[in-house]
């Protein structure tokens, strides 16, 4: 696992973002994982800034995101909705080639990302650990699953929403043994908050931290401001 440090999340979502980048320019016909939340939006600014300088095109593209809510109030709410205003509205994609994980069919998101493996997964991580909604102890071989969020996370999302009780309580998500089929890894980490779950991240591969699963794959990168890697060492 290799690990960059930086001052800002705008440094670091630079850095993400060239990777993207550098992708798309060599394979035009990339498949993406994406993750939604505050982490992964600066990155996906920089890319639609890339696109619009015809820089990188996404017309062959496909990409899978990590997860959607289930019981959420209005179309707004969604992470399918957040996609389109923060990313695939801005770029060429074909919706075609847009997917998210469908409830009635949790299995069938399995199949389609064994058949077209993801190349590149961006990743954030929650105060507890999760990645994706992979709450703690979620078992390592679980794929892609309906699962309750935990009242830690129903509050952090809680500053999405304009009250706790409009949080959804329920999620779809790609679960740990899909994550860990992407070829490539990187995970996004800013702020003190965060700074807990790195460590345990680090220190050993265990369940009750669902990202330190990630000690196990072989080509993965922390992305990490001095806020959220205080306690570690740049390697």
């Amino acid at each position: 696992m290799k690990i960059v440090i930086r001052d800002t999340k705008e440094e670091l979502s630079s850095l993400i973002a060239e990777k993207f980048i550098k992708l798309l320019k060599k394979k035009p016909d990339a498949v993406l994982g994406l993750a939604t939340g505050s982490s992964p939006t600066v990155v996906y600014d920089d890319l639609i800034k890339a696109y619009q300088k015809k820089t990188i095109s996404f017309e062959e593209t496909s990409t899978f995101n990590l997860d959607e809510y289930l019981d959420y109030k209005h179309n707004q709410d969604s992470y399918w909705y957040f996609m389109d205003q923060h990313l695939f509205n801005h770029i060429n994609i074909n919706k075609k080639h847009v997917h998210f994980p469908n409830p009635k069919d949790p299995a069938g998101y399995d199949a389609l990302i064994e058949k077209t493996p993801v190349d590149l997964q961006i990743l954030g991580i929650g105060a507890d650990g999760h990645i994706g909604f992979n709450e703690p102890n979620t078992p390592f071989d679980e794929g892609t699953h309906i699962t309750s969020l935990t009242q830690r996370t129903i509050k952090d999302n809680s500053r999405f929403f304009p009250s706790i009780e409009d949080v959804p309580t329920k999620a779809i998500t790609m679960g740990l043994k899909t994550i860990m089929k992407a070829k490539e890894i990187v995970l996004i980490a800013t702020g003190s908050n965060k700074n807990e779950a790195i460590k345990k991240l680090l220190a050993k591969v265990d369940p009750s931290c669902p990202a330190s699963i990630l000690n196990n794959h072989p080509n993965t990168t922390l992305y990490l401001d001095k806020e959220a890697a205080k306690d570690i060492k740049e390697r």
